[in-house]
């Protein structure tokens, strides 16, 4: 359940990183209470999950999530580059987390 709970805090990472570029975008109120909520959720799923998994690790794999997440949101919804060197090092990201995962 604590995977679970750490991918769900990924998921609301992503959510609240795509809120942050649509409040640039849209000064709306219900933007505001979509990112506040994407981002608490986010923190409550994380805290729940490092009750179980090591610190460490479950914050790595959540900012992994969040980073390479937004990257790729970025990419797909609001035109940003796709260059291939980007996506190495969005491979790189999640290589390490994974790989944190595979040694603890």
């Amino acid at each position: 359940m604590a995977w679970i709970s750490l991918i769900l805090a990924g998921l609301f990472e992503m959510f609240g990183v795509v809120m942050i570029n649509k409040l640039h975008k849209d000064r709306s109120w219900q933007t505001l209470a979509l990112l506040i909520a994407g981002f608490g959720a986010s923190f409550i799923f994380l805290a729940y999950s490092m009750k179980t998994l090591p610190m460490g690790t479950a914050y790595a794999i959540w900012t992994g999530i969040g980073a390479s997440g937004g990257a790729i949101l970025g990419m797909i919804f609001f035109g940003e580059a796709r260059d291939w060197k980007r996506l190495v090092f969005i491979g790189m990201v999640l290589g390490a987390a994974v790989g944190l995962k595979l040694v603890s």
